[in-house]
């Protein structure tokens, strides 16, 4: 068995003290947000390398490779498919499948963006169906704010559902070692229900109340949803390979496959049939063109993150937290469970929930002895896969989906301010919550 790091700091440093120092002003930077958040975590990585917090071999030994690959293969796939057109045609077809009246369409459009959130990831989503939700608007002569806010709901509840969906559920994923099966069979079921309740909650706040003249719903019904696709041929490719892909994700285990393997196999297949028609200097660019695509800046981020927490980790006060909250409980889970959905909730409001749930990922590990083992803490990590996706839509900053609809709207013209948002979403995000405790409670404990 190799024997654990043990950190040597320079200058008689303390490694909690530091490591700890370390966490927190990485924190503090990236909500001030005055800074790129992989520039700053990387150097707060490079920080605990050279004072001798861990050295080079543990901090690579840190960072948890399936969770980049995971990552990293869905954004080429997502890059990929979103050049065909259909997630436009699939915005422009739920809102005439509604008869263009504006409840129907404010429903549809939500469970559109929550199932594409749930099998791509809910950034995309909202980049997508957003500017499409605008036009329908436009068209019928509604507000826009209640389909954005709406939104902004479904992608935070449908990412919750998966493990792609949403990046704190590929942290989790990875880290726990729970499969695609796994989020399904315990997630997605009150994703699900919680998506219910939002929609009726939506629908008794605006829906009722919109309606559109018989003249602006036949602008509507006419616009020309199949002239969304703007490249047939790349839209049967990626309905395959992803389609493919996402019964991998169900087959991992008799596969004996990790996300990561199959993410990167899927999209190395696209990448591969979508250079198929090109040549020479073309296929150079439309790889190029792919890779441009990708959200470098998240990729990084996430590999100076795991080494910042990771050195947090191999100081011992993780460990010592963990202990804390057993004791705390009185080593009652339902208790745990309990303290971790609304902290994890609380958090996800404020801050960026990725580095809250990379911190608490090793924590609720250290509690697995106390609890009977690693197979008896999975209610944990649904607690903490609830309360950071569904909190993340309690405030405007709770989540990158929210920003990218306020920062879609707000080029439109469309207020989108943050208090208006809080109004209607703190009480929205409390019932969500309420509805995931009584959930945890009856189904775990």
């Amino acid at each position: 068995m190799m024997a654990a790091f043990v950190p040597h700091l320079y200058f008689g440093l303390d490694a909690v003290s530091v490591s700890l120092a370390v966490l927190a002003v990485t924190y503090a930077a990236i909500i001030a947000g005055r800074h790129n958040r992989a520039v700053v975590a990387l150097i707060g990585a490079s920080f605990l390398i050279i004072v001798g917090a861990l050295d080079e071999k543990e901090a690579i030994a840190g960072i948890d490779w399936d969770t980049i690959g995971l990552l990293a293969g869905i954004m080429i796939l997502v890059a990929i498919a979103r050049r065909s057109g259909l997630f436009q045609y699939l915005a422009i077809w739920s809102a005439q499948r509604a008869k263009a009246k504006p409840a129907g369409i404010l429903i549809m459009l939500q469970v559109t963006t929550a199932v594409l959130s749930a099998i791509l990831n809910n950034v995309s989503a909202v980049l997508l169906i957003a500017p499409v939700t605008l036009a329908i608007a436009e068209e019928l002569d509604v507000p826009p704010f209640p389909f954005l806010f709406a939104e902004v709901f479904a992608a935070n509840i449908g990412g919750a559902a998966t493990l792609i969906g949403d990046p704190p559920n590929i942290l989790i994923g990875t880290l726990a070692g729970l499969d695609f099966n796994a989020f399904l069979a315990n997630v997605a079921p009150v994703a699900v229900l919680v998506m219910a309740v939002q929609a009726a909650m939506v629908h008794a706040i605006w829906g009722r109340g919109l309606k559109a003249s018989t003249e602006n719903r036949a602008l509507v019904m006419g616009m020309n949803a199949p002239g969304m696709i703007g490249d047939w041929a790349l839209l049967g490719r990626s309905a395959v390979v992803v389609g493919v892909v996402l019964v991998a994700f169900v087959f991992a285990g008799p596969l004996g496959l990790k996300p990561a393997t199959i993410a990167l196999g899927g999209a190395a297949v696209l990448m591969l049939l979508d250079n198929w028609r090109h040549r020479g200097s073309q296929q150079a660019d439309n790889v190029q063109r792919t890779f441009a695509d990708i959200e470098w800046t998240t990729i990084f981020f996430f590999i100076g993150l795991f080494v910042v927490v990771h050195a947090v980790e191999v100081s011992g006060l993780l460990e010592f937290l963990a202990a804390k909250l057993v004791a705390s409980t009185g080593g009652n889970m339902a208790a745990a469970s309990a303290i971790i959905l609304w902290l994890s909730a609380l958090s996800s409001a404020f801050l960026d929930n990725i580095p809250f749930v990379a911190t608490m990922i090793p924590l609720i590990k250290g509690t697995a002895p106390a609890y009977g083992g690693a197979h008896a803490i999975t209610p944990l990590w649904w607690a903490l896969s609830l309360g950071a996706c569904l909190g993340g839509n309690g405030t405007l900053v709770g989540a990158s989906a929210n920003l990218a609809i306020a920062g879609i709207a707000e080029r439109h013209g469309v207020r989108f301010g943050f208090i208006r948002y809080l109004a209607y979403a703190v009480p929205m995000t409390l019932v969500s919550i309420a509805v995931c405790q009584v959930y945890l409670w009856l189904r775990y404990f």
